[in-house]
């Protein structure tokens, strides 16, 4: 569901602003995304990722990663979001190279009522500086822009991936990362070093090390990063009673990604005392992984701080209201028989999903769905089917009540069938959605209560 919105955004033009409807992996759905900052400012989250784009012969290096601009997205219940538009475009940055298509993952940070966004990019005088990457910094009084980039990149700064960790004391710290991970003091205007660059020991030594994110809890300097152990990488995290380390390595954050996406980079935060993890994954280009699509999930720590392994899911995080258009097939758990997700139009992804049940054992739960206090009296389920079929909604308390059974005639275009609830529970439920016949096929794009 979109809405439209003006917005004064930072490139000092009005532009349509969209307001995206989800609570569900991927969180952005209207372009691809990879890399995300996630921030919290006031009662606010707001993520900054990089935004992928498909090379061409014009744009970029062919079956390459290609970033030309930034966007900024934000939510105040990490169901509905933002996305407040482009931020910083290359061509508008004084000392980026516009053909370069580099525009890799950024960060953000708030001081002293200022927005410090922090990017990297291929310079222009590569001959006189040296190859490679700088990073930059751009400035507003808005966490959504207007932006102002720097005319120089940050002096002594060679790399890729910033961040930015401001300690307790005040201390304002940039880490990036150029095969090794590094780190150094910023001074108080937060776009100056204000010490020596230091490389981040006793980390893995073998394989590639990148994307830093450090952040303190409960007197505990958490150094993150993505680590090719192997082929691909993995999230892995050390801890430090200092900034700038030595660090501990202590383990895995996230594994690989199943399907094999290269790549994987991520944010920490709490928001409204519960722990989350930002990433990405492949979602809607399961055969290039140059085309990525951001992700949250909940994050847990152990007593004694360690981190819980992150399982990634498709469900995400957020309560989806139940009057709202719940995409099942962003699923908690499916059935091993009978169920499956596809695309809507394999030549558009952004369409989204659908589910495919065709088997009497086949089922799809969809967790914490608020049906609120008032009574709903009716399901409304956008379906279609070349066979007909039944299939039965039941809310997984525990009784696992059917509150609702629809029969769905043959018909190979989409419909919506609403239909009377043969019960009503309030409050928050999980959701499973059952096939009861076998040898029909029903295909299903979302359901919703009325």
């Amino acid at each position: 569901m979109k809405k439209l919105n003006i917005c004064k955004l930072s490139l000092s033009i009005l532009i349509l602003c969209h307001y995206i409807t989800i609570a569900q992996n991927p969180i952005v759905r209207n372009q691809f995304s990879a890399d995300p900052s996630a921030r919290v400012f006031g009662d606010r989250v707001y993520v900054y990722p990089s935004h992928d784009i498909l090379a061409t012969e014009e744009k970029g290096k062919k079956d390459w990663f290609c970033m030309e601009d930034y966007h900024v997205f934000s939510s105040d219940n990490l169901i509905d979001w933002t996305d407040h538009g482009m931020i910083i475009h290359q061509n508008k940055v004084p000392w980026v190279r516009p053909e370069s298509y580099s525009m890799w993952a950024p960060d953000c940070i708030e001081r002293n009522g200022k927005y410090y966004f922090y990017f990297p990019s291929t310079p222009k005088d590569t001959v006189v500086d040296g190859k490679g990457f700088s990073i930059g910094v751009a400035v507003s009084d808005k966490p959504s822009g207007n932006f102002i980039p720097e005319v120089k990149p940050i002096k002594g700064v060679k790399g890729i991936d910033p961040n930015v960790f401001i300690d307790k004391d005040g201390q304002a710290y940039l880490y990036w990362s150029a095969r090794d991970i590094f780190g150094a003091k910023l001074k108080e205007n937060m776009l100056e070093l204000d010490s020596e660059v230091k490389t981040l020991a006793d980390l893995p030594s073998k394989g590639l090390k990148e994307g830093p994110y450090v952040f303190e809890r409960k007197g505990i300097y958490y150094l993150t990063y993505p680590h090719v152990e192997n082929k691909i990488e993995r999230l892995e995290y050390a801890i430090s009673d200092n900034p700038l380390g030595p660090f501990k390595v202590m383990g895995v954050i996230m594994d690989e990604s199943p399907t094999g996406c290269w790549t994987n980079h991520h944010s920490i935060i709490e928001f409204k005392n519960q722990w989350y993890l930002f990433y990405h994954h492949n979602d809607y280009s399961p055969t290039f992984d140059k085309a990525r699509s951001i992700r949250a999930d909940s994050l847990s720590f152990n007593a004694d701080g360690t981190i819980q392994k992150v399982i990634p899911t498709l469900r995400g995080i957020g309560v989806t209201n139940a009057t709202k258009e719940i995409q099942i097939d962003r699923y908690s758990k499916i059935s091993d028989k009978g169920a499956s997700i596809a695309f809507l139009d394999p030549l558009n992804s952004f369409k989204g999903w659908k589910t495919i049940l065709n088997d009497s054992s086949a089922w799809i739960r969809y967790n914490t769905v608020d049906f609120g206090k008032k009574p709903l009296k009716s399901i409304v389920v956008k379906v279609s089917s070349r066979s007909g079929g039944t299939i039965q909604i039941r809310t997984q308390s525990k009784d696992g009540v059917v509150i609702a059974e629809v029969k769905i005639p043959v018909n190979t275009e989409w419909q919506n069938i609403e239909v009377p609830l043969k019960k009503f529970q309030t409050g928050i439920q999980d959701l499973s959605v059952t096939m009861t016949e076998s040898n029909k096929e029903v295909e299903f794009d979302w359901i919703s209560f009325k």
